[in-house]
């Protein structure tokens, strides 16, 4: 008697199995694109609308997720148009670095806050200088934020420990979406 499953046996999974991992590939890199939009844009709307003055470390950890939001829109789209998997796995693996490398610097900024260890020695704001009288009247009127002091806490964690939370949580969402990725197809 002949298995009606014309996949039995195969040395490739079912169209249905493939379609699926296709389907939870996208899903991953919607919401990591979607935690990561919203956090980078709490922060900026803590520092525009809220009046909250980022520290160097602060700005630093907007790096990653300025790097990460186009690697894993490109993502989003290269799962969308079927691109090969070595590909996907790639820019999802790229975005689990860059959210794993801030988790890091996040987690150094909370310990400068909660004063487990010493923060770097230069902890002071860069500014544009048009000119002499520039320069004078940013020295005289800005206080530069202390990477020391949190500005907030919620939970009693601090902009850096929930961004150390949400960058962790990001990097094993790419790692687990790489190797979705790499073992679709």
């Amino acid at each position: 008697m002949r298995n009606p499953d014309p996949s039995f046996g195969a040395a490739t999974p079912p169209a249905s199995r493939i379609a699926e991992a296709d389907r939870r590939v996208l899903r991953f890199a919607a919401l990591m694109l979607a935690i990561a939009v919203a956090t980078i844009l709490a922060a900026l709307g803590f520092e525009h609308i809220g009046g909250y003055q980022p520290c160097p470390l602060c700005l630093m950890q907007r790096t990653p997720y300025y790097l990460g939001i186009p690697l894993v829109a490109a993502a989003l789209v290269a799962a969308r148009l079927q691109a090969p998997r070595l590909v996907l796995a790639a820019l999802f693996g790229a975005f689990a670095l860059a959210m794993l490398y801030n988790a890091g610097l996040a987690a150094y900024h909370a310990g400068v806050e909660w004063r487990f260890w010493e923060g770097p020695a230069a902890c002071a704001p860069s500014v544009e200088v048009g000119g002499v009288d520039d320069l004078l009247d940013q020295l005289e009127n800005a206080t530069p934020p202390s990477c020391t002091d949190a500005a907030w806490r919620l939970l009693g964690l601090s902009f850096a420990g929930w961004n150390a939370i949400v960058s962790a949580l990001l990097a094993g969402l790419g790692l687990y979406a790489a190797h979705l990725a790499w073992r679709r197809g």
